[in-house]
C-alpha cells in the first residue's frame, strides 16, 4: 500500500505556521489604535477610515524591500533589525509627500518556515510600527521550498498615510536660491549593499565578525546601522508651510533621488564637505577606489533625507531638527545635481 504523502513531505510545514502566527498575532496587537477593526488572521484587515480632523484627505501608499541587507543578517542570525528597517523606510517613502502613516503590511517568503526567525522579523516590524505611530494590519507568511536557500527569506513592506490636500509635499514650489538641508543617515540604510558586501567581503577579504578600527566596530555591525525615520524630527515641521520638498537618499544616492522633486528649470548644487561624511564611506571608497561621481549615485554618504525651503526658514527648520546641515542651493538649470 503507498504511503499517504502530506504537505509537510513537500517541505511545507503547516503546523509551524500556526506557531509563528500565533506570535505574529501577540505582536501585532502591541501596534494596534482605536482605528483598527480586525485581527490578524483576518482575510483583510480592516481600519477605520473617517478622517474628521482633515479637509481633503489623500492617501498616500508605497511598497519596498530591504534588498542585500537581508544578506548580512543571514551572516550574523541577527534578524531582529531587519523589519524595523523595513518599517522605517516605508514610512520616510511616504513622508516625503506630506503623509503620516496610518498602517503596514509586510510579506515574508522562506524555503523552511523557523518560527523563531519570523518572529525576529515581526519583532523588527512592531518595533518600527509602535515608533511611528502605525498600526500592522496584516500580512502573509509564505512557505516555499526549493524556491529560496536554507535559512534565508525575502520580505516587503506595504504602507498607507494621509495627508491632506492643501498640505501635500510636492515640490512644485521649489525655486532658484532656495536651500538644501541635509539630515544624517545611520549608515547605508539599505541601499547599496551589493557593491557594500563586494568590498568588504571580496576585495578586503573581510567577515562580518571582522572588528574595523576606523568603524569602532565589526563589519556586520556597521552594515546592520539601522535605517532611520525621519517622522519624529519632520512631523512637527509638516504642517508649517515651510518645507517646499523633501527627498528620501535611497537607491540612486544623492544625485538621483533629489531630480526627483525638482520643477522644470531648476537644478541642485551640492557643497561638498558641508556634512559629515561616516567613516563606512570612507573605508569603501578607499578599498575600491571608486570614484566620487559613484559613490553620491550609489549611497546616501551620510545624509539618509534632504529637505528643501527658502532661505528665510532654513534657520527655523534647523532650530527645529537637532542635526541639519546646509549642504546646497537650488539654482537654474535642467535637473541636475552637481556637486562643488
Amino acid at each position: 500500500m503507498t504511503k499517504a504523502v502530506t504537505y509537510a513531505d513537500a517541505g511545507v510545514d503547516i503546523d509551524a505556521a500556526n506557531r509563528a502566527t500565533e506570535k505574529i498575532k501577540q505582536l501585532a496587537r502591541t501596534t494596534f489604535n482605536a482605528r483598527t477593526l480586525s485581527e490578524i488572521g483576518s482575510f483583510g484587515g480592516m481600519f477605520d477610515g473617517a478622517f474628521p480632523n482633515l479637509r481633503e484627505p489623500v492617501l498616500v501608499a508605497s511598497a519596498d524591500g530591504v534588498g542585500t541587507k537581508l544578506k548580512i543578517a543571514f551572516a550574523t542570525g541577527r534578524h531582529n533589525t531587519i523589519g524595523r528597517d523595513l518599517v522605517n523606510l516605508c514610512v520616510n517613502d511616504i513622508l516625503v509627500q506630506g503623509a503620516r502613516p496610518l498602517f503596514f503590511l509586510d510579506y515574508i517568503a522562506t524555503g523552511k518556515l523557523s518560527p523563531d526567525t519570523i518572529s525576529s522579523i515581526i519583532e523588527g516590524i512592531t518595533t518600527g510600527c509602535r515608533d511611528n505611530g502605525c498600526v500592522l494590519l496584516g500580512g502573509e507568511t509564505a512557505e516555499m521550498p526549493g524556491f529560496y536557500a536554507d535559512g534565508e527569506y525575502d520580505v516587503a513592506g506595504f504602507i498607507v498615510g494621509v495627508v491632506d490636500r492643501a498640505k501635500v509635499i510636492d515640490g512644485k514650489t521649489i525655486a532658484p536660491g532656495d536651500f538644501l538641508l541635509g539630515i544624517p543617515s545611520a549608515g547605508l540604510h539599505t541601499n547599496g549593499y551589493s557593491l557594500a558586501r563586494k568590498l568588504f567581503f571580496d576585495t578586503l577579504g573581510y567577515s562580518v565578525d571582522t572588528f574595523v578600527d576606523e568603524l569602532g566596530q565589526t563589519v556586520g555591525e556597521a552594515l546592520l546601522q539601522t535605517h532611520l525615520s525621519y517622522l519624529g524630527a519632520l512631523g512637527p515641521l509638516l504642517d508649517s508651510g515651510t518645507i517646499k520638498g523633501l527627498a528620501h537618499i535611497t537607491g540612486g544616492g544623492l544625485l538621483e533621488n533629489i531630480p526627483r522633486i525638482l520643477p522644470q528649470g531648476t537644478a541642485v548644487e551640492i557643497q561638498r564637505d558641508s556634512w559629515p561624511v561616516l567613516p563606512l564611506f570612507e573605508v569603501m571608497q578607499r578599498a575600491g577606489n571608486i570614484a566620487e561621481a559613484e559613490m553620491f549615485r550609489t549611497f546616501n554618504m551620510g545624509v539618509g533625507m534632504v529637505i528643501v525651503c527658502a532661505d528665510g526658514d532654513a534657520a527655523k527648520i534647523q532650530d527645529t531638527i537637532e542635526s541639519c546641515y546646509e549642504i546646497g542651493r537650488v539654482t537654474r538649470g535642467d535637473g541636475n545635481v552637481t556637486l562643488i
